[in-house]
């Protein structure tokens, strides 16, 4: 009997039991769907982790803070009203920071391993000023422009007077959509150490979208840009203003170089934390549940696996004399194993086929459903995100542990006795 012989006969023998085989196929079913749409989820949602990761800022970079007292959360619902009375003075992070002096920044330049220190000028805009009104201006920092997610336009370029604007803020500004906000010029107004207060123009360069970081909340001017308002800012005066940084950006030579010079950094009264410190509990707790979700998934599948080996058992106890008869025959006991393994194999396959394929088209549903209400708030986000070699390798996966949950009916088929089961009744 030929192999091609022996997978029609599995095929066919199968659906002897229609009822039994569906439902082994149904739990089979639910736990290779299961497993397929919590990868899905881990992937879309460690992918949106990583792109967030890139939009704070650059991973081998350590970020340097003298203090962190909590000021102000920025909400990320758009720009809110100006008032004079209630403007604080804060960081693209929300929250606002004792300045670093230009002594720090020779301190962090002196520690070994770091290559490149670029501060961040400690600016605190008056209002913003755009279609004949003002608004509450908090400026992100420059240093996180790279990597932003960008509805439209590019982020603000060095050497000119732009900022790249929140998405959120697009129609409080008075314009009717990203695009045609792109190239617009609205108004920082700076007040100097006098109560001078001065315009300075600034062209929109783009428009961002909202990250899980929050550093896109605000908008991001371009460094040249920053050192200009912060020159006015600290004018005015008889005598030269030191000079002041909210932070500091300490690029590493290595990552791995980050714990020594951290501790450097603690040493000089400084906090310097990388974008893993400051995402890395994102990515942890939601690896846990993908996890444990995943775990929940294989469990199901276990007990699909169940289901295989009692559907097996059974049709060798139904088929006992049909097997003396094969083997009666001239069928060698290992193609009798073959038989009942195919069998296996087949109630897998479907199983495990019709699953991921649900779950594809299930998880691809609810991505654009929640992309368009519950997850409105976090653009870019996409929940599943199939990738053909995973789900390849869950169908795979599930397609052995059918095979091994059917080799011990197989076996007991492979190794019945041709007249003690011709005698069975």
């Amino acid at each position: 009997m030929r192999v091609v012989d022996i997978a029609a006969t599995a095929i066919s023998s199968t659906w002897r039991t229609r009822l039994r085989t569906g439902l082994t196929v149904l739990a089979v079913f639910i736990g290779a769907f299961a497993l397929t749409l919590t990868s899905g989820m881990g992937s879309g949602v460690t992918r949106y982790i990583d792109e967030t990761v890139a939009a704070f800022g650059d991973e081998k970079s350590l970020y340097v803070q003298k203090s962190q007292p909590l000021l102000e959360l920025s909400s990320g619902s758009g720009p809110r009203p100006y008032n004079p009375q209630a403007t604080p003075i804060a960081t693209g992070f929300g929250v606002s920071f004792e300045g670093l002096t230009a002594e720090d920044i020779t301190v962090i330049e002196d520690i070994e391993g770091v290559a490149e220190v670029k501060p961040v000028y400690n600016v605190a805009p008056t209002y913003l000023a755009a279609a004949g009104a003002k608004f509450q201006l908090t400026l992100g920092i420059p240093v996180d422009s790279e990597g932003l997610q960008l509805v439209a336009g590019a982020i603000a370029a060095e050497g000119h007077d732009e900022l790249a604007i929140p998405d959120s803020w697009v129609g409080e500004l008075g314009f009717d959509s990203a695009q045609e906000a792109v190239g617009e010029v609205v108004e920082v107004v700076m007040t100097n150490a006098a109560d001078q207060p001065r315009a300075f123009p600034a062209t929109i360069s783009g428009v961002t979208e909202a990250s899980l970081a929050g550093v896109a909340m605000n908008p991001i001017p371009s460094s040249s840009f920053n050192e200009r308002l912060y020159d006015y800012q600290v004018s005015g005066t008889p005598a030269p203003v030191a000079a002041s940084y909210i932070m500091a950006r300490a690029v590493l030579e290595d990552l791995d170089q980050a714990p020594p010079v951290q501790e450097a950094l603690e040493e000089a009264g400084m906090v310097g934390s990388t974008v893993e410190d400051q995402l890395g509990m994102f990515r942890a707790v939601i690896n846990a549940v993908v996890w444990i979700l995943n775990v929940c998934a294989v469990i199901a599948l276990l007990a699909g696996s169940l289901g295989i080996v009692n559907t097996l058992l059974m049709s060798v106890q139904e088929r006992t004399r049909e097997i003396g008869l094969m083997k009666a025959l001239g069928m060698s006991g290992g193609k009798v194993f073959t038989l009942f393994s195919l069998e296996a194999v087949f109630i897998g396959l479907l199983g495990a086929v019709i699953g991921a394929g649900a779950a594809v088209g299930a998880g691809t549903y609810l991505s654009r459903s929640l992309a368009d209400g519950l997850l409105a708030g976090l653009p870019g986000l996409v929940l599943f995100t199939f990738q053909t070699t995973t789900v390849a390798l869950i169908i795979a996966s599930v397609i052995v542990i059918a095979f091994l949950a059917g080799t011990l009916p197989a076996a007991r088929a492979a190794h019945k006795d041709p007249i003690t089961a011709l005698r069975h009744e």
